[in-house]
């Protein structure tokens, strides 16, 4: 990678920071000026985010390295492009455009400043996808939590304000634990740059190298929180049902945040040497328990906006267990899953909001007490019995049915070829080929149950919601509302006729991660622009 395509991986970063700031010159009264500059900056976002996943880096050719004032690694600040953050960049722009064309409808200009604090969002999210060194991606961190802090308050209402106060709390705990975790590892390894720190693990002394695994572990404590790992995800549910519809939409994808860095430190740091396996123990029950809490909760869930909530918890505690086996023909199929999920649930978040528009609470409150108790009349027939569907309904139906053909991971969709990739290799039928350990049958187990957990509740909701409402008020929907919910579900269509390509590239990028030494090697032996050395050296500017 050279010329105008390397200086493109700090773009992801640039263009939303740009965009955010322009934008707070606008008056509010200006929606329509701010919302085209807010989708332009997206989609150009999109664009860039496009061609660096195009960009081919293959295992042994790393070259996705950006020295930001062409300083040296470790001493100064570094961008690390590869399959996974390529892929994250990616998965990041093609929610920010679908969600905030559904925003541009109602939800943009229910409050103020909603189209900077996206933009901010999208700029903490690709900056910590994105950075090399743990400082960084603490700033990065910090900055799409303050803007996540905005979006969940946009709209106002008792229920979204008290869901807000506990998420802050929540996230400023985690804030807190950040800065402990990165200053213990500061204290005991002497730098944040991940590839230096990886390369000084081994040579640390047992007893200051227990201090830094203590001060990894406070680390990931504050990623755990992000992820929704149990018993740290009590308020997740609550927080993504209360927000409106499209930040929950591009809210599905800040859980995966946290997986994204377990997975990245993990690999990185403690994949081989003295300190291997760490936290692995801590990752496969912990995710045990988050699989098992996120199942039962959707069972339970009679709201739409808590089982799409739950369901983020089942899709967490699925990828925290797969990293807790820590093997890569299951984390292949694993990430197929989390860019399969992510899509399904983003797309439901705003799907569900165009659903319960035609709905009444009392009424949904009287099918529940019915579907309990029975109804004396049932068997009698109504006048109007058996009238077709309307058409708006009908393509809010079949969304909704493709959304729990996905969330159960039923074939032919994206979402049973990811679970069928991860469960084929734990069958021992993949590339391991070895028979599974109990923590392993486990999993598959698991894996299982909660797709039909899954079904269950989907049937039993869509069956309440379409064929057995007792209204017949049929919802008002745009259509630059029902189009990206389309799009999102086209995508994991799109995942599904190209699975054979997608799990390559899975495939590349765990083997990219499996092997920390070529990211280690590429980040310190990465040159500076010697050109540019040589304008701004000593004596070199004139008399």
């Amino acid at each position: 990678m050279n010329g105008w395509a390397h200086h493109l991986i700090i773009a992801p970063i640039l263009v939303p920071m740009i965009a955010a700031a322009v934008l707070l010159f606008f008056d509010e009264r200006k929606r329509v000026t701010k919302a085209m500059i807010s989708l332009a900056s997206t989609i150009i976002l999109c664009m860039i985010a496009i061609i660096l996943f195009r960009i081919e880096s293959g295992p042994n050719d790393f070259e996705g390295v950006y020295l930001l004032g062409n300083w040296a690694a470790p001493f100064g600040i570094v961008l690390v492009l590869d399959g996974l953050s390529a892929l994250m960049l990616l998965l990041a722009a093609l929610l920010a455009i679908a969600t905030l064309v559904f925003s541009l409808a109602r939800w943009h200009g229910v409050g103020a400043h909603f189209h900077s604090m996206f933009q901010l969002l999208l700029m903490g999210l690709n900056g910590a996808f994105l950075t090399g060194d743990l400082f960084n991606l603490f700033v990065f961190f910090e900055v799409m939590l303050a803007a996540s802090y905005g979006l969940l308050l946009h709209g106002s209402g008792p229920l979204r304000v008290k869901a807000s106060m506990h998420y802050i709390a929540v996230n400023l705990v985690a804030a807190l634990f950040f800065l402990i975790g990165v200053s213990l590892i500061y204290g005991t390894a002497g730098t944040l740059n991940m590839a230096d720190l990886a390369a000084r693990i081994p040579q640390i002394e047992p007893d200051r190298r227990m201090l830094m695994e203590a001060g990894a572990g406070v680390l990931g404590v504050a990623f755990l929180i992000k992820a929704g790992m149990w018993p740290l995800c009590f308020w997740l549910p609550t927080a993504y049902s209360a927000a409106s519809a499209p930040v929950a939409g591009i809210f599905a994808i800040l859980s995966k945040l946290g997986i994204y860095v377990i997975l990245r430190l993990t690999m990185l740091l403690f994949g081989e040497g003295p300190s291997a396996g760490f936290g692995a123990t801590v990752l496969l029950w912990g995710g045990t328990a988050t699989l098992i809490f996120g199942t039962i909760g959707v069972l339970a869930s009679q709201a739409l906006g808590r089982m799409a909530g739950y369901s983020v918890l089942v899709s967490s505690g699925t990828m925290l267990m797969v990293l807790g086996i820590n093997d890569g023909a299951i984390s292949s199929g694993a990430l197929l899953y989390l860019v399969s999920s992510t899509f399904t649930i983003s797309a439901f978040f705003m799907l569900i909001e165009l659903v319960e528009r035609g709905q009444d609470a009392g009424a949904n409150v009287l099918t529940v007490t019915m579907e309990a108790y029975g109804d004396g009349d049932e068997d009698r027939l109504e006048e109007g019995e058996g009238v077709t569907m309307p058409g708006t309904m009908a393509i809010l139906g079949t969304c909704f049915a493709v959304c729990g053909i996905l969330l159960a991971g039923l074939p032919p969709l994206s979402g049973f070829i990811a679970k069928f990739a991860m469960l084929s290799a734990m069958m021992g039928t993949g590339a391991i080929g070895v028979p599974p350990t109990p923590a392993v049958w486990l999993l598959c187990v698991l894996v299982i149950l909660s797709g039909v957990a899954a079904l269950i509740a989907m049937t039993r909701v869509g069956i309440r919601t379409f064929w057995s409402s007792l209204e017949n008020v049929v919802p008002r929907v745009l259509v630059i509302e029902l189009v990206p919910v389309m799009f999102l579900l086209s995508l994991t269509l799109a995942l599904s006729v190209q699975a054979g390509p997608a799990m390559q590239y899975m495939d590349t990028t765990i083997r990219t991660l499996a092997n920390p030494a070529v990211y280690i090697d590429a980040v310190r032996n990465a040159a500076t622009v010697e050109g540019w050395k040589e304008r701004t050296a000593p004596g070199t500017e004139g008399p």
